[in-house]
C-alpha cells in the first residue's frame, strides 16, 4: 500500500498507509488526544474522523472543547436526542436539529407537548444510548433515493426538504444503530463521545418559522466535553433566566404586550418611557457634538419610492403589505434611510455642505413572522437610532473612525467591555440577486473599509455573504456582565443607492459629484438596546437610567410631611423619586423598593427630621448612614450627569 504524508498544524509531517482515519492518526500520536478528538478539518475541509486519507493532506484534529469540535458535539447530540424521542414515541415525525450558541434543538411533529417528565426520560435513553457506544455511519446516497427512504419511515418533512435539494445532487445521511436522519455532518464517530449533556426545555415553534404552518415541539439541550463546562454553563443559564428581559420587563413595569395591540408591537409604560427619554437625551447631546442636524420623517410614504431604493425588490418579505390610498400603493416605512436621502435631496449641496449628517429616533415597522417574535429583540415596530452621512471619498475614512469612536464612547457609558465588530462581506455569487450588481465598486469599497478598520486598530473579523444589498457593513457584537452575547448595532457603507436617488454635490472645480453615504446606528433601536441593557445590568439600572432614582421611605406618618418636603426638593433638581406612603413597617417598604430595583432609599424617622438628613440605602451596597439633603443633592446630581455606572460591591 502507497504511503502518504500528513501535514499537522505545527507543520510537523508524518508518513502513514494510505487509508488511515484521522481517528488512527489521533491514535498514533497518543490515546487520550483520540479519545478526546471528535472531529477533522482535512485541507482545511471539516470532516469526520472516520474518513481515510488516501492522498497528502494537511490535517487538523479536533477536541469536544474547540468551537469547531464543540459544534460537531451539537449536532452529534441532537441526533441522539432525536433517537431517543423515536424510541419513546414511534410515531413522531422528526424536523429539523440544528446547532445553535451552546446548545441544540430538535422540531418534532407529535399529537402531545414534552414535559419535564418527558424530558427525564428522554435524557435517561439517551445517556443509555451513549454507553452503549453506537457506531455513527455516514451514508450517500442519490436524491431520489433518499425520498424513497424517508417517504417509506414516514418522515414527511424529511421528504420536503430533499425535494427542494437539486436533483442532480447526492444525499447524505447518518446512520446510529435504528436511527437515520438526513444531515451533511460531520459527526462524532460513535455515542460514546457524547457525555457531558443536559435537556433544557421544551416549547412550541411553527414549522420554518412560518405561523401559516403546523405547530411543532421543540426541545433544548446542551453539551460539552467535561462536566465542568456544562456545569458552568447550566449556572450562567440560570443567571440569565433571572435576567431574561421579558421576564424583568414585566416586574419592573417597564414595557407590555397586548393581544388587542398585536403581537411585536410593544407599549411603552412610564418607566420605560423614562429610559427612552435618557437614551434619546444622551444620542441627542452625543450628536450634536459630532455636527449632526435631526430631522423628522413620516411612518409611510409610496411605494415608488421604495422602488427606487431597491427595498421592494430587494426587502419586501420583511415589509408589511401595501395599502392603496387614492390608486396609489403606500407602505409603512421598513427603515428611514430613503426618506434622509430626500432630506438630502431637498437643497442643493456643495463640497462646503459636506460632510452633511442627519439623524432621527425614527419609527420603522417589519414583518417578522409570529414564531420569530421574541421580546424586544425581534419586533414590528421599533424606534431607530439611526443616522446618514453624506461625504466625499476624502472624507470617508475620518466619517467612518468617527461613527467607530462613538460606539466604543457608548461601550464605556454602558460598561460594556467585550465587543467584537463584524465586517460583513458580499458573496460575488450572488450579485444581482442578493447584492448590487457593481462588483468593482463592491472590491473598492470592502478595501478601504478594511484599511480603515486596521488603522483605527478596531477589533473586528470578516463574515463573508453578510453585507447590506447596497454595500459592506459593520454588525456590532457584544457581550452582557454575564457574558451573553447580542447582535447590537449596525454600520453600513452605501456606495450604490445615493446615485440611484441622483444625489449630487458640486465640488471645487464646479463638478458635479455624487456622495458616499454611511448608514449607523450606534444605539440600535430602543427596543433591542433596552432589551440588552434590562439584561446587561439584571435591571440595576445605573442612576442616571433608572426610572425611579429614589424611593422616600417614612417610618411613620409622623414623618410623612419631612418626606413631602424631602421629595419636593429633590424633584427641583431634576431627580425622579417617589414615597413609599404605605402603612407598612419599614422593613417591607425596604424589600419593595429592592424588588422595584430602585437604586438609592432615603429612609426618613423622627431623628432625620429634626436634624433635616435622610438615612441612605444604596441598593446592592447596603446602607450608608446618615447624610444632610444638601450633601446628598450634590452627590446624586454629579452621579448622574457624569451617567456613572452602577454602584457595586466593593
Amino acid at each position: 500500500m502507497s504511503e502518504i504524508t500528513i501535514t499537522l498544524p505545527d507543520n510537523s509531517t508524518r508518513s502513514y498507509n494510505a487509508g488511515i482515519t484521522p481517528l488512527e492518526v489521533a491514535e498514533s500520536i497518543g490515546q487520550r488526544l483520540a479519545q478526546d478528538t471528535v472531529a477533522a478539518s482535512i485541507n482545511d475541509e471539516l470532516s469526520d474522523v472516520t474518513v481515510p486519507l488516501m492522498a497528502d493532506a494537511q490535517l487538523k484534529l479536533f477536541t469536544g472543547n474547540s468551537p469547531e469540535g464543540h459544534e460537531v458535539l451539537l449536532h452529534s447530540t441532537a441526533h441522539l436526542m432525536a433517537q431517543a424521542v423515536k424510541m419513546l414515541w414511534p410515531k413522531a415525525k422528526v424536523t429539523i436539529g440544528p446547532a445553535i450558541e451552546n446548545r441544540f434543538y430538535y422540531d418534532f411533529d407529535i399529537q402531545s407537548t414534552f414535559s419535564n417528565e418527558d424530558l427525564e426520560k428522554i435524557e435517561n435513553q439517551m445517556r443509555q444510548m451513549a454507553k452503549d457506544d453506537l457506531t455513527v455511519k455516514r451514508e450517500i446516497m442519490s436524491r431520489d433515493a433518499a425520498i424513497t427512504l424517508f417517504n417509506d419511515m414516514g418522515e414527511d418533512y424529511k421528504v420536503e426538504i430533499i425535494e427542494q435539494i437539486d436533483s442532480q445532487d447526492d444525499i447524505s445521511t447518518y446512520r446510529q444503530g435504528e436511527f437515520i436522519d438526513l444531515c451533511r455532518g460531520p459527526h462524532v464517530p460513535s455515542t460514546g463521545k457524547i457525555k457531558h449533556f443536559k435537556l433544557l426545555s421544551s416549547a412550541g415553534a411553527y414549522w420554518r418559522g412560518d405561523e401559516k404552518n403546523k405547530m411543532l415541539q421543540r426541545i433544548y439541550g446542551t453539551v460539552f466535553s467535561t462536566k465542568k463546562e456544562l456545569k458552568e454553563y447550566l449556572h450562567f443559564l440560570e443567571e440569565a433566566k433571572k435576567r431574561d428581559h421579558r421576564k424583568l420587563g414585566k416586574e419592573l413595569e417597564i414595557y407590555s404586550f397586548d393581544d388587542e395591540v398585536g403581537p411585536g408591537l410593544p407599549l411603552w409604560l412610564p418607566n420605560g418611557g423614562i429610559i427612552i427619554d435618557e437614551l434619546e437625551g444622551l444620542a441627542k447631546e452625543t450628536e450634536s457634538q459630532h455636527g449632526y442636524h435631526r430631522v423628522r420623517t413620516p411612518h409611510l410614504t409610496k411605494g415608488d419610492l421604495y422602488k427606487k431604493s431597491g427595498h421592494l425588490d430587494l426587502y419586501k418579505d420583511a415589509m408589511f403589505p401595501a395599502m392603496d390610498i387614492d390608486g396609489i400603493e403606500y407602505y409603512i416605512k421598513p427603515m428611514n434611510c430613503p426618506h434622509h436621502h430626500k432630506i438630502y435631496d431637498a437643497s442643493p449641496k456643495s463640497y462646503r455642505d459636506l460632510p452633511y449628517r442627519i439623524s432621527e429616533y425614527g419609527t420603522c415597522y417589519r414583518y417578522e413572522k409570529s414564531g420569530q417574535l421574541f421580546g424586544l429583540m425581534r419586533v414590528r415596530s421599533m424606534q431607530m437610532n439611526d443616522a446618514h452621512i453624506y461625504c466625499s471619498e476624502d472624507d470617508f475614512e475620518t466619517e467612518f473612525m468617527d461613527v467607530c469612536q462613538m460606539y466604543l464612547k457608548y461601550f464605556k457609558i454602558f460598561g460594556i467591555e467585550k465587543y467584537e465588530m463584524r465586517l460583513s462581506l458580499h458573496d460575488p455569487v450572488e450579485l444581482g440577486k442578493k447584492y448590487i450588481n457593481e462588483p468593482e465598486l463592491w472590491d473598492q469599497t470592502e478595501v478601504v473599509v478594511r484599511d480603515t478598520l486596521k488603522k483605527g486598530n478596531i477589533n473586528f473579523v470578516e463574515i463573508p455573504g453578510e453585507a447590506a444589498f447596497y454595500g459592506p457593513k459593520i454588525d456590532v457584537q457584544v457581550w452582557s456582565a454575564i457574558g451573553k452575547e447580542f447582535t447590537l448595532a449596525t454600520n453600513q457603507v452605501d456606495f450604490a443607492i445615493p446615485k440611484r436617488f441622483n444625489l449630487t454635490y458640486t465640488d471645487e472645480s464646479g463638478s458635479e459629484q455624487t456622495p458616499l453615504c454611511i448608514h449607523r446606528a450606534p444605539l440600535s433601536t430602543h427596543e433591542r438596546f433596552i432589551g440588552f441593557l434590562i439584561e446587561h445590568y439584571g435591571g440595576d439600572f445605573p442612576l442616571w437610567l433608572s426610572p425611579i432614582q429614589v424611593a422616600i421611605l417614612p417610618i411613620s406618618e409622623k414623618t410623612l410631611t419631612y418626606a413631602q418636603s424631602v421629595k419636593s426638593i429633590m424633584e427641583k433638581t431634576g431627580i425622579r423619586v417617589k414615597i413609599d406612603d404605605r402603612s407598612e413597617k419599614i422593613g417591607a417598604k425596604i424589600r419593595q423598593a429592592e424588588l422595584k430595583k430602585i437604586p438609592v432609599m432615603a429612609i426618613v424617622g423622627e431623628k432625620e427630621a429634626e436634624e433635616k438628613t435622610v438615612s441612605l440605602r444604596r441598593r446592592i451596597i447596603g446602607d450608608q448612614g446618615a447624610v444632610h439633603i444638601k450633601q446628598l443633592l450634590e452627590s446624586l446630581n454629579s452621579e448622574i450627569k457624569k451617567r456613572s455606572l452602577p454602584h457595586r460591591e466593593s
